[in-house]
C-alpha cells in the first residue's frame, strides 16, 4: 500500500539516524527508535587494518519460503522444494557455508571452460548471461521436486504460466545442465497433460491432480507446443533417459502424434501435412499448410520413428514413414516460393468441424474469413523444427539449398539497422539506432489485412534461434552478427544484461542461446552410446553435460585428417568416442 507522507518522512529519519550514527566512530550504537513499516536495517562489521592491507568480508543472506502456491494466489499452498532440504534459513546458512568454496571452485571451472573456448565473445556471453533465467523467479520446483516455469516474470506476477510448451520448445538449457529437469518435463507433459485421446494441454494446471480431471474441452492443445515436446522427448532418451523410462511414456507419445490425424485435427486427411487449426506461440490460429507448424511436424515425426523402432512398433513405423516422406515432400514443392518458405491460407467453412481442444480464441472469430494470418510473409522460425531436428541429433528435414536459401532471405528482409521510422504497434524490444531481426516482413506485400500482432516486433529467442539456423547451414558471421547485435541491445547501460525481455522479464525463450556451445562445433551428444559427433572445425570448444565439462581440442585438416582430444575438468564424461560428420 502507499505509504503516507508521515510515514515517509519517518522512514527518511531513521535512515540518516543509521547513517549519521555510521560516520561518527564506523560503529553503529544508536538505539532504533520507532519502527516503521518497512523497518530500515543497517549491519555493520568491525575490522581492524594495517596501512595497506585489504581484507574481503563475506556477508550471506538466506531465505526458507515454504508457502509457494501454484499459478493464481488462490489456489492450494504447493510448497518450495528447497524447502524440504532445509528445516529453516539458519539451516541453510550452517549446511551451505561449508561447501561454499567448494561450489565456487566448481562454478570458476564452469565459467572458464565456457570463457576460455574459442566460441566467440558475445555468444559467451549470451549462453552464460541467460543461464540467470533459471535462478529467477521464472522457473521453480514444487515441494513434490517437480520443476516448472512461467514464461517470464513481470514486476509483481509471473507471465503466462503453465511452463508453456511452444515458448519452452525454444530453450536448450536445461537438457544441458539439468537433464533430470528436462526429463521431469516430459514426464509432466505426456503423463499429466495428455489425455487418452493424444490432446496435450499446452499449459500445465497445478496442482497436478487437476490436469487428470479436465475434461476435452478445458484441455487446449497448440501444434508446436505438442510437436516440440515429442522432438525432446527424443533429446532426453539420447542423453541417458533409458528405455524404461521411454516404456512409460511411448503409450502417451504415440497418443500425442496419432492424434495430429483425428477428423477436424491439424492434419486430418493423414496425408502428412497440417492444414487445420494450428495454435501456435504467435498466439494466434493458423489455417492452412505453413512452414513453421510444418517443419514442427516434421521433426515430431521423424523423432517419433525414432522412438517406435526403438519400441518395435513396425507397424506404426510404416504407416507414418509414408506421412513423413509426403508431408516433406509437400514444404519443399508446395510452399517454398523460390526465395523462403510461405504460408497458404485454407479457411474453415464450418467451424463446428474443428476438433475440440483446438481452438483458444486468439483470432478464430471466423475461420471462414481467419484474421492474424502470416500470409506471404517472410518469417523468422519458419523453419524452427529444422532447427532443433539438428540440435537433437535427428539430422536435417529439408533440403540443404532451401534452407541455406531460406536463411538468407530471413537476413536480407527481416533485419533492420536502424528502427528510426519503423512502425510497429506492439511492443518495443528494439530502438532507434539499433540493429535487429523482426519478426516478420512482407518484401513482395502484404496480402494480409491484419498480419499476427508480434511481426512487427523484436524477440531475441527468436534470434538466437534464427543464429542457431545460420551456424547450421554455416553461414558462421552472420550468426555472429545476430547474436553481437542482441548483446549490444542489452549491454548494461541500454538494458540489464542479464534479462532478455519476451513476454516479461527474464523470458525462457531466451535460453535458445544456450545452443551456441554445441551449434558453434555442430555437437551431436548421445550418452546412451556414449558417442559425440561434432563438424571438423579446428579449435577448442566446450562441452557441457549433466555435472560434467571440459573442452575438446580440434586440429588437423581434411587432407591429413582431423585429430580431437577430449579434456575433462569437472564430473565424468559420458563420452566414449568423438566422431567427425561428414560432407
Amino acid at each position: 500500500h502507499p505509504s503516507s507522507p508521515s510515514r515517509t518522512s519517518s522512514q527518511g529519519i531513521e535512515r540518516f539516524r543509521f547513517w549519521q550514527d555510521l560516520c561518527e566512530d564506523g560503529d553503529l550504537s544508536h538505539p532504533v527508535g520507532e519502527v516503521c513499516d518497512p523497518s530500515p536495517a543497517s549491519l555493520c562489521l568491525r575490522l581492524h587494518l594495517a596501512p595497506g592491507e585489504k581484507v574481503e568480508v563475506l556477508f550471506f543472506m538466506s531465505w526458507h519460503f515454504p508457502n509457494r502456491k501454484g499459478w493464481k494466489m488462490e489456489e492450494p499452498v504447493l510448497g518450495n522444494h528447497y524447502t524440504t532440504t532445509y528445516a529453516d534459513a539458519t539451516d541453510v546458512i550452517r549446511r551451505c557455508l561449508p561447501r561454499w568454496e567448494g561450489w565456487m571452485q566448481q562454478c570458476r571451472s564452469f565459467l572458464s571452460t565456457v570463457l576460455e573456448s574459442d566460441l566467440p565473445k558475445a555468444m559467451q556471453e549470451a549462453a552464460l548471461f541467460n543461464l540467470s533465467t533459471l535462478r529467477s523467479q521464472t522457473c521453480f520446483r514444487t515441494a513434490d521436486g517437480h520443476f516448472f516455469g512461467w514464461e517470464g516474470i513481470h514486476d509483481t506476477r509471473g507471465s503466462c504460466p503453465g511452463s508453456c510448451t511452444h515458448v519452452w520448445n525454444y530453450e536448450h538449457v536445461t537438457a544441458a545442465i539439468f537433464p533430470e529437469w528436462a526429463r521431469d518435463q516430459r514426464e509432466i507433459e505426456f503423463l499429466h497433460c495428455t489425455d487418452g485421446e493424444g490432446r496435450m494441454n499446452f499449459r500445465v494446471n497445478l496442482p497436478l491432480e487437476k490436469n487428470h480431471q479436465l475434461t476435452p474441452e478445458h484441455r487446449k492443445a497448440a501444434a508446436d507446443g505438442q510437436m516440440g515436446c515429442v522432438v525432446k522427448a527424443y533429446r532426453e532418451l539420447r542423453l541417458g533417459s533409458g528405455r524404461q523410462w521411454l516404456e512409460r511414456l511411448w503409450p502417451s507419445i504415440r497418443r500425442a502424434m496419432d492424434f495430429c490425424t483425428l477428423p477436424g485435427g491439424w492434419d486430418s486427411d493423414g496425408d502428412g501435412v497440417m492444414e487445420g487449426c494450428q495454435h501456435n506461440t504467435m498466439d494466434v490460429e493458423y489455417y492452412g499448410p505453413n512452414p513453421q507448424m510444418q517443419a514442427w511436424y516434421l521433426a515430431a515425426m521423424k523423432a517419433a520413428l525414432k522412438m517406435a523402432e526403438a519400441m518395435g512398433d513396425e507397424a506404426w513405423v510404416e504407416l507414418w514413414q509414408r506421412r513423413y516422406e509426403r508431408g516433406r515432400r509437400h514444404l519443399a514443392e508446395h510452399l517454398f516460393n523460390g526465395e523462403y518458405f510461405e504460408r497458404q491460407v485454407q479457411p474453415i467453412a464450418d467451424p463446428s468441424t474443428i476438433a475440440t481442444g483446438l481452438t483458444i480464441g486468439m483470432g478464430d472469430t471466423d475461420p471462414s474469413e481467419p484474421e492474424l494470418q502470416l500470409g506471404r510473409g517472410c518469417l523468422i522460425d519458419q523453419l524452427v523444427g529444422e532447427v532443433l531436428s539438428r540440435m537433437v541429433g535427428l539430422g536435417p528435414i529439408l533440403e540443404a539449398e532451401q534452407v541455406r536459401c531460406t536463411t538468407r532471405s530471413i537476413l536480407r528482409y527481416n533485419r533492420k539497422e536502424s528502427f528510426g521510422g519503423h512502425f510497429n504497434s506492439m511492443r518495443g524490444y528494439a530502438l532507434g539506432e539499433e540493429e535487429a531481426v523482426l519478426m516478420a516482413s512482407y518484401p513482395h506485400g502484404q496480402d494480409s489485412p491484419r498480419p499476427f500482432p508480434y511481426y512487427g516486433e523484436v524477440m531475441t529467442g527468436f534470434e538466437h534461434t534464427l543464429a542457431l539456423q545460420c551456424l547450421q547451414v554455416g553461414l558462421r558471421d552472420e550468426a555472429v552478427r545476430i547474436c553481437g547485435a542482441i548483446r549490444e541491445r542489452y549491454d548494461g547501460r541500454r538494458r540489464n544484461p542479464f534479462d532478455e525481455a519476451e513476454c516479461g522479464h527474464h523470458n525462457a525463450r531466451a535460453m535458445a542461446s544456450w545452443g551456441y556451445l554445441n551449434a558453434w562445433a555442430g555437437m551431436e551428444m548421445d550418452v546412451v552410446s556414449g558417442t559425440l559427433v561434432v563438424d571438423p572445425i579446428p579449435g577448442k570448444h566446450a562441452w557441457v553435460m549433466g555435472e560434467a565439462w571440459g573442452h575438446l581440442l580440434i586440429d588437423g585438416n581434411a587432407e591429413e585428417g582431423w585429430r580431437a582430444t577430449l579434456e575433462v575438468h569437472h564430473g565424468a564424461s559420458p563420452f566414449r568416442s568423438v566422431s567427425f560428420r561428414k560432407g
